[in-house]
């Protein structure tokens, strides 16, 4: 249950001073269960908004700032696992930005800070922001000496052995590179290499991973290098640390010659020179992001030219040259690949659209409800139209998805711009895919209304409305009898069983009253 705060205006300042202390407790559990265990237990919305809500006590009421404050350090300390590295150059975070209004007051401020008038002639990149491990590496002599995590932002863990498992990575550079070249990007695992390591864990009867970020992460913090490798991790070059010599003057150019040297860059990353221009490209990227086979969570603007970062400068924790512009954690772009029908206990027919993976939410999305074929069409339960009336739900379509909290994931509305020319409408089924009988929608006899539901009319005689009955039959809120479920649940009972050394109950109580009955 969330519990409603007071706005901040309303704190004293004896409240706000007891909520900061709280949320420097919390924001600190999260990020060492982020940043050194691979292990979240909340969103990247839920910790946003805690963030948020740290920063504004902290506008109100500077004075009560903590040394232990979010807004005074980067990521989380190193576990100890690995032996320490202290960066050469820290490693910050990006301040965010949630909404076009707040890209606009940011690219404001730098005109401000710079003292030139918004004429459009400060340039800015734009580039995906990449959903995974941010990695130091470091080159002497043009070899690799070392590869480092962000750690806190001073010091990080040495994982250097398992970076060179990774092919996109170079172990030496070419002739002519500087001296000492760190080179900052993104450790990742493409989403095909994820879901293929999902169907390698299934088939062997092991615990699946939640998202690729996660898994890449845990992947790169193997002891055994062994293990890193079998894992498929790729790699982003975007920026840098300590550099005897600079190669370009500005960012753009920069990446070019991480290119040029054979890293791995992002082929979205632009230059533009105004606020809607970049604002487009987000736009733009994030209706493409189904397409990609990396996960992204936002789009980070950079002003281009390294001179104007230099009288920039940083805050306490962060660049003030630089944002990264959010995607709604809750949505995301993605493509009905296909739609299904399930058949439930009592023969109604739900549509199910089988989509591209997307990570929504922090958690990988391949299906969403359609609830039926009103819903398809866009009208709800009560008769009302959700979608405008050519937004009907096709295969083909890219479309945005939802999900918050442990809400089935759903089809919110179809992007238009997307959809294929010759696509067509969805028609739904008018008999039984598993027993072909008919399907049909009963009119209610009073309202003369028919009902939302198509059902199969083939009752015992349709095996999945057999199999459903079954799995209520034995269920906890019928019969409880334990022991009897799909194989694939037998399989991890025996797991648990072998590991705790007890065997599970096989018969409830309440079975063996019932069994005991001469009713």
């Amino acid at each position: 249950m969330t519990i409603e705060k007071p706005p901040v205006e309303t704190l004293t300042e004896a409240d706000a001073a007891e909520e900061l202390a709280l949320l420097a407790a919390e924001l600190a559990h999260h990020d060492t269960l982020y940043h050194a265990k691979d292990a979240p237990e909340i969103s990247d919305a839920d910790y946003d908004a805690l963030k948020r809500r740290n920063e504004e006590i902290e506008a109100r009421f500077p004075a009560l700032v903590r040394e232990d404050s979010l807004s005074r350090k980067v990521g989380a300390a190193p576990s100890g696992i690995f032996k320490a590295v202290v960066h050469s150059r820290p490693m910050l975070s990006l301040d965010n930005t949630f909404s076009d209004e707040d890209v606009r007051d940011f690219v404001h401020s730098v005109y401000r800070f710079l003292g030139v008038l918004p004429d459009e002639s400060i340039a800015f990149t734009a580039e995906p922001k990449i959903d995974g491990l941010s990695m130091s590496l470091r080159y002497e002599a043009g070899k690799l000496v070392s590869a480092a995590t962000r750690g806190d932002g001073t010091t990080g863990e040495n994982v250097t052995a398992n970076i060179r498992t990774i092919p996109d990575i170079p172990q030496t550079l070419p002739s002519g590179v500087p001296e000492i070249v760190e080179v900052r990007g993104e450790v990742y695992m493409g989403k095909s290499d994820f879901l293929a390591l999902n169907e390698q864990m299934l088939a062997l009867g092991k615990q699946t991973y939640v998202n690729p970020r996660n898994t890449a992460a845990g992947s790169l913090r193997q002891l055994d290098p062994t293990v890193t490798a079998t894992r498929k991790l790729r790699f982003f070059a975007y920026a840098w640390g300590e550099m005897s010599e600079m190669p370009a003057d500005t960012q753009l150019g920069m990446v070019k010659a991480f290119e040029g040297w054979g890293f791995p860059v992002n082929p979205l990353m632009q230059r533009f020179s105004s606020i809607e221009a970049i604002i487009a490209h987000y736009r733009d990227i994030g209706l493409n992001r189904p397409d990609l086979d990396y996960d992204i969570d936002g789009v980070v603007y950079k002003v281009d030219r390294l001179d104007l970062q230099a009288r920039l400068g940083f805050r306490s924790r962060s660049p003030r040259w630089a944002t990264a512009h959010k995607f709604p954690a809750e949505q995301a772009f993605t493509t009905v690949e296909k739609i299904d029908i399930q058949v439930g206990r009592t023969g109604a027919l739900t549509p199910v659209a089988r989509l591209t993976p997307i990570t929504v939410g922090g958690v990988v999305v391949t299906n969403a409800t359609l609830h039926n074929a009103d819903y398809i069409e866009g009208i709800g339960n009560g008769g009302e139209r959700i979608r405008e009336p050519d937004h009907d739900i096709r295969i083909g379509d890219t479309v945005i998805v939802q999900r918050a909290g442990d809400v089935i994931p759903q089809v919110l509305d179809v992007v238009m711009e997307k959809r294929e020319p010759g696509s067509v409408r969805y028609e739904f089924p008018k008999t039984c895919p598993v027993c072909g009988s008919h399907a049909v929608r009963e009119r209610n006899e009073k309202t003369g209304k028919l009902d939302s539901v198509t059902r199969c009319t083939g009752g015992f005689v349709c095996r999945a409305q057999a199999v459903e009955h079954l799995k209520h039959f034995v269920s906890r809120n019928a019969f409880d009898i334990e022991g009897l479920a799909p194989s694939r649940w037998i399989s991890s009972s025996k797991r648990r069983m072998t590991s705790s050394g007890s065997r599970p109950r096989r018969i409830s109580s309440r079975w063996k009253s019932a069994r005991a009955s001469p009713y």
